[in-house]
């Protein structure tokens, strides 16, 4: 892409927008321009996320998630295009990943105490929610996009934490560009997106975090130009049961929160939504069976693995290719 004129980018004036939403804070940072009304923009953005929270929140009663979970099976849910975007996409990377990313454990997440019902683990809890979860979302979820609605066909509690976030930032990137802003960067929490460059031409720099408990540092440095990241890990969210640390993020196949020697994987894709589930999927597949199935299907992806000496770092696609001017590693962090 060329590079913008040092008139223009002169003329364009960075801006940071932010604001609460879904338990964390959204931001965008924008070179605008003098067209871009910057307040109905601001308005627009929190808009945008703040409708699929209203959508997707396993904890807002009234959310279209909550109807579609309490809803009886064989009954048809009439949802919106949103949702049923997002539940598409979800399926889609669950069969792909085998089931390493599963939309369907809602009942696991509150089992072990990291949603709405309680704040601790509880063992008969946990049992029943492994008992109950299908292995295969597929033919037990079905989806009619042209109508409109989705019917379950066994019990189900669905959560789409793993995949709304980053749909939420796509959702402020189609916002930028019905303003006509074309150099902007989305976040929220640890997903992002980058709308064209910055003005003057230069990628947008994104610091990837250290996997440290209780401190945020920045790892390493990559460069983002019309393109979505998202890292999942195992060191912001986790429950203390004695001397053990349990991880958010629930690993179906074992019924169990994630334990495996993954502190963090970072995907790039086109969008925001895919990058924010493949994240966790290859969080919840571990080291080998992860990285098998990002090599399998070409992704771009950096691990940091945990071992007794420390961190190891694997990179494949744009993270193995130090030559790719897209994407660049800044080793100098990680060598301090």
């Amino acid at each position: 892409m060329p590079k913008m004129s040092s008139e223009a980018a002169v003329r364009s004036q960075r801006m940071t927008l932010h604001g609460p939403t879904m338990g964390t804070r959204w931001s965008a940072s924008i070179d605008a321009g003098p067209a871009v009304e910057l307040p109905v923009l601001r308005q627009d953005l929190a808009a945008a996320v703040e409708q699929v929270d209203a959508q997707m929140s396993p904890w807002k009663p009234h959310s279209d998630l909550v109807r579609l979970n309490r809803a009886p099976v064989d009954a048809w849910v009439p949802l919106s295009p949103e949702i049923l975007e997002v539940l598409e996409c979800a399926l889609e990377v669950q069969r792909l990943s085998a089931g390493a990313f599963h939309p369907c454990v809602g009942a696991l997440v509150d089992a072990w105490g990291f949603g709405a019902v309680r704040e601790t683990p509880d063992a008969h809890a946990i049992r029943a929610a492994r008992q109950s979860l299908p292995l295969a979302a597929h033919g037990c979820l079905e989806l009619d996009k042209a109508a409109g609605h989705v019917r379950k066909h066994v019990p189900l509690q669905i959560d789409l934490c793993g995949i709304a976030k980053g749909y939420a930032v796509d959702r402020m990137a189609d916002v930028l560009h019905q303003h006509g802003v074309q150099h902007a960067l989305v976040a929220l929490d640890g997903e992002l997106r980058a709308v064209g460059p910055q003005a003057s031409g230069i990628p947008w720099a994104v610091g990837l975090e250290s996997p440290e408990t209780g401190r945020r540092t920045v790892h390493s440095v990559i460069e983002l130009e019309d393109l979505a990241v998202a890292t999942s890990g195992d060191y912001r969210r986790y429950l203390e049961v004695g001397n053990q640390r349990l991880a958010h993020t629930m690993d179906a196949r074992s019924g169990a929160p994630v334990n495996n020697a993954v502190a963090s994987v970072t995907v790039l894709a086109r969008t925001c939504m895919q990058a924010d589930a493949w994240a966790t999927a290859l969080l919840v597949a571990g080291p080998d069976e992860g990285l098998a199935m990002a090599q399998r299907m070409g992704m771009d992806v950096f691990f940091l693995l945990r071992h007794a000496r420390g961190l190891t770092e694997v990179g494949l696609g744009r993270f193995g290719n130090s030559a790719d001017p897209f994407q660049c590693v800044d080793r100098a962090n990680r060598n301090r």
